[in-house]
């Protein structure tokens, strides 16, 4: 019986150890317990470490590309790159400020690429939205190898021009480092940024079963399709979108309107045609010929329709608050010289020369003062013969 006691308490702590063994072998499998299921890729530099989530069910060739590359199981890599761990070792070999690090060239010369290229994959949901997208660098459409960049800002401009696949979920202070180091010539950086290691962390049942190779063969084919049912799908709604935000304007105008037509009743017509009526004096200085004067406005139609302005909250008042716009900071005052040869419509270089600081004033520009039959934007967006209505408000002359 004794014996017996031995064995049986031998036996436990070997179950025991055996357990403590696994539990530690799981944690340690499991570097970012807090992370939910999906696909990530784990970016060792020798600056530290950054972790992007890849969004490989809204955009699955590009990620597959990815995926493929990092673990060496690409079925189009060139014959230097097979069974390689492509990124292990290449730089970041270009880098700017409150822009983007650009990385994935093993000639860290930007002209380097795994031996093939393939299509854009753009979804609606992914954009250049803020700092830490991951993004594929091309030099033109459809012209994707392994080459990518991690955003330093919001990027507006690039969407539906390089394809969104992911985004930062952990080193955002690192990425903030590598984006302040010092720069040559050519954005390179002066001290190589190295990816040492970049590996592919699988969360999840789903994530486990992405067959990066198969994705990508099985749906590469398919990308044109796709994208063109992604596309009429979002013009789509762009349109309802659109159609809403006409509506909107149009609502706002019912009210703006006897406003702007009592100032018009009010107004003096000067010779030129152009009919004018403050709202306020101001008392500062008037500028001169030659002066940067910077404004805030309000541009109207006829029918008190918003077409433009540099106040975000009357945009969203009137429906046409532009996304794009507020990302990149451009609801702010307008600067504009003071003179004959500005490069603007008659009426309104009439009607700033008639503003000194703090002066806020009604307009009224007879189409023949403003765009005349020709109209104006790329998209016709002032019709021929407009007749057009601002508020203007001088803030300041910049010397």
């Amino acid at each position: 019986m004794k014996l017996i006691k031995k064995l049986n308490m031998k036996n436990l702590t070997t179950i025991i150890l055996l357990a403590l063994t696994l539990s530690f072998i799981a944690c340690g499998d499991d570097k970012y317990p807090d992370l939910e299921d999906g696909l990530y890729a784990e970016f060792i530099t020798n600056y530290g470490t950054m972790v992007a989530k890849l969004e490989y069910q809204k955009v699955p060739v590009t990620v597959a590309n990815f995926v493929a590359l990092a673990e060496g199981t690409h079925p189009m890599a060139g014959e230097q790159y097979k069974a390689k761990k492509y990124y292990n070792g290449i730089t970041f070999h270009r880098i700017m400020d409150n822009f983007m690090i650009q990385g994935g060239d093993p000639t860290a010369t930007g002209t380097g690429d795994p031996g093939f290229k393939f299509a854009d994959e753009f979804h609606p949901d992914l954009k250049h939205k803020e700092r830490g997208v991951l993004s594929m660098a091309n030099s033109g459409p459809n012209s994707n190898g392994s080459q990518f960049f991690i955003t330093d800002a919001p990027t507006p401009w690039l969407d539906n021009v390089h394809s969104v696949f992911g985004e930062l979920v952990l080193g955002l202070d690192v990425l903030d480092s590598l984006s302040a180091i010092e720069v040559g010539p050519g954005d390179k950086p002066v001290k190589d940024v190295i990816i040492n290691e970049l590996n592919i962390i699988r969360k999840g049942s789903d994530a486990k079963k992405f067959d990066a190779p198969k994705v990508f063969s099985e749906e590469l084919p398919k990308v044109e399709q796709k994208q063109k049912e992604l596309q009429d799908e979002h013009n789509k709604k762009m349109e309802e979108e659109r159609s809403a935000m006409m509506e909107k304007n149009k609502e706002a105008a019912k009210d703006k309107k006897p406003i702007l037509d009592g100032y018009k009743e009010k107004g003096q017509k000067l010779p030129s045609g152009l009919i004018v009526y403050y709202l306020e004096k101001g008392k500062g200085p008037k500028p001169s010929t030659g002066d940067d004067v910077v404004l805030n406005f309000e541009g109207y139609f006829a029918d008190a329709t918003l077409f433009d302005t540099s106040l975000a909250g009357i945009a969203e008042q009137h429906g046409i608050l532009s996304p794009v716009k507020e990302q990149r900071g451009l609801y702010q005052p307008m600067k504009m010289a003071i003179g004959p040869d500005v490069a603007t419509f008659p009426g309104l270089k009439e009607a700033v020369s008639l503003l000194k600081v703090g002066d806020k004033a009604y307009f009224y520009i007879p189409s023949y003062l403003a765009y005349g039959e020709r109209g104006a934007g790329p998209n016709g967006e002032i019709p021929p013969n407009a007749d057009l209505v601002f508020l203007l408000e001088m803030k300041e002359i910049v010397k």
